[in-house]
């Protein structure tokens, strides 16, 4: 498997980042698995699903960004779940955790949201976890749309458990206006759930059409990343991805 690029600012302004989406269990399982997996993947943002939302979690997610060489940015509890970790390189412009409207019985949802800059580029940025009810679940990819767009950047990438397959019409609704970085450009295994056994691809990243995709999938294989890692940290498989964002005009 050829090695996605590293994070770096190129001489016309753009910046590759490495950006990770994973669900991590309200870290109920293998916390060092976790940051080891996390720490080879050398994310500039990580796109957290069910970080932990109750007794102490700022302090769980904090152990959790300081062991893999990061920082918290927004998300956890404020955002019913969905987090984003971010390194040093990305200077920080604004955070807004956001609630969706609440089903009575079902779990409550949300949306970790930033605007960051690396040097001269200007990203937003959204972690989500949508809502295993069909209905609900795509009224919840419209949300992220328009939260996507109402972030005033030019470019965004959006991440999370979707809940859906490629062949749903909740991962179909967003990889109509945004590029599914997978199906874009294809890098390591494709399937996220379960880690024991992968048949599903539930997981995604996906980026505004402005943004060049250079390679995205599971990190199989990845230099640090152990199969061992994998099925212990928690229930699912991470996605990672390289990306180009043009610099501001």
């Amino acid at each position: 498997m050829e090695p996605l690029p590293n994070s770096r600012t190129e001489a016309d302004g753009s910046a590759v980042l490495r950006v990770l989406s994973y669900n991590i269990r309200s870290m109920r399982d293998d916390t060092d698995a976790l940051a080891r997996v996390i720490t080879a993947c050398a994310p500039d943002l990580v796109l957290i699903q069910e970080a932990p939302r109750f007794f102490r979690w700022r302090k769980k997610l904090a152990r959790l960004a300081s062991a893999s060489g990061l920082v918290i940015l927004t998300g956890g509890g404020t955002a019913a779940g969905p987090a984003i970790l971010c390194g040093l390189r990305a200077t920080v412009e604004r955070t807004e955790d956001v609630l969706l409207p609440l089903t009575p019985g079902r779990h409550r949802r949300g949306f970790a949201t930033a605007v960051v800059r690396f040097g001269g580029v200007r990203v937003g940025v959204l972690s989500c976890h949508l809502s295993l009810e069909p209905n609900e679940r795509y009224d919840q990819a419209g949300m992220l749309l328009d939260r996507l767009a109402g972030l005033g950047v030019d470019h965004a990438v959006a991440g999370g458990d979707l809940n859906d397959r490629p062949t749903g019409r909740t991962f179909q609704r967003l990889a109509a206006d945004l590029q599914d970085c997978w199906t874009t450009v294809p890098w390591g295994s494709e399937y996220t759930f379960t880690p024991v056994i992968p048949l599903q691809r539930i997981d995604a990243i996906f980026a505004t059409k402005g943004i060049e995709v250079l390679g995205a999938g599971v990190p199989l294989g990845l230099p640090g990343v152990t199969e061992t890692d994998l099925r212990t940290a928690t229930d699912h498989l991470p996605v990672l991805a390289a990306l180009r964002i043009p610099a501001a005009s």
